[in-house]
């Protein structure tokens, strides 16, 4: 398996079958402005969420029929603010209405239950500051169980590194091997601000590190030990194992989403390493990073140089 899917700049799509699993997608859209695109969800649960401009969403059954509109006001960039969204069930139609040039994500999951479209308020999205010293970083909790129950299998949260810190970590996994009682599959999609600090490009980079341990062994999964440099638009798959840390280089700010889904009820419940569960309690003594939070449903909050 290929845990490592690069950016060619092309608008990206994971599938179940691509990642070689069951559950978790990801499709990527690029409109113009005055552009559409219909997408069907099949089988599939999905949120749409601007990464950049502001658009509409029309939702349809299977026949046709028109259920619901929602005007998506979005965001210049994943670095500079909370967005609104919309969920959209299993067994519909979507038609992305472009009123400028927009990038949308579509993060799915295969689900059972045809659930009815929602949208969800920027205004209503906690943002959450993680961590302390220089593994401070900002969670935007937009699609989480507890904040968002409207789902039948999908998980979803975004996050944003400042420059120099470290995300994910302790290294954690959610998979079938003990003593862990929540399986996910789970996906990162990475986006890399450039010099100014909110645009995205592929100047700047981050790391990524995701592996195995002898109980993964002891559960018959394949063993792997990777650590990849990701650009904008990289994404890592995580099938299984201990992932993180994912680290932003000095001067450029790292952002990615998270996608998960399992075979269980919805949690992203996990297992810390243990040779690195510690870390967390150093934290009590520890102040945070001043520079997060990083954004707020109004917008920029802190500048992340």
């Amino acid at each position: 398996m290929n845990l490592h899917v690069r950016s060619d700049g092309a608008p990206l799509t994971v599938t179940p079958e691509s990642a070689g699993w069951t559950y978790c997608g990801l499709r990527i859209v690029q409109l113009t402005a005055g552009e559409s695109q219909r997408v069907d969800t099949g089988d599939s649960e999905c949120f749409v969420l601007p990464l950049r401009g502001a658009m509409r969403v029309e939702v349809a059954d299977r026949g046709g029929t028109v259920e619901e509109q929602f005007p998506l006001a979005g965001r210049a960039s994943v670095f500079t603010a909370v967005t609104d969204f919309a969920y959209v069930g299993r067994d519909s139609t979507i038609t992305l209405h472009a009123d400028e040039p927009v990038e949308i994500a579509l993060p799915s999951a295969r689900c059972e239950q045809r659930l009815p479209a929602r949208y969800g308020a920027a205004a209503d999205v906690p943002v959450e500051v993680r961590g302390a010293g220089q593994a401070t970083r900002q969670v935007t909790n937009f699609g989480v169980p507890g904040v968002w129950p409207h789902a039948d299998r999908l998980m979803c949260c975004e996050l944003i590194t400042p420059p120099g810190n470290w995300s994910s970590y302790p290294p954690h996994k959610h998979d079938a091997s003990a003593p862990c009682e929540v399986v996910n599959e789970e996906i990162y999609y990475y986006r890399v601000a450039g010099v100014d600090q909110v645009t995205p490009d592929r100047t700047g980079f981050g790391l990524h590190r995701t592996y195995t341990g002898a109980e993964h062994r002891d559960a018959q999964l394949p063993e792997f030990d990777e650590f990849f440099e990701v650009r904008d638009g990289d994404v890592v798959l995580v099938p299984h194992g201990y992932h993180g840390p994912s680290v932003a280089a000095p001067g450029y700010p790292l952002y990615y989403l998270n996608v998960l889904a399992g075979p269980g009820e919805r949690s992203m419940a996990f297992c810390d390493d243990p040779a690195h569960a510690w870390i967390r309690d150093s934290w009590a003594g520890e102040p945070l990073d001043p520079r997060c939070p990083v954004t707020s449903a109004d917008g920029l909050v802190r500048a992340t140089t």
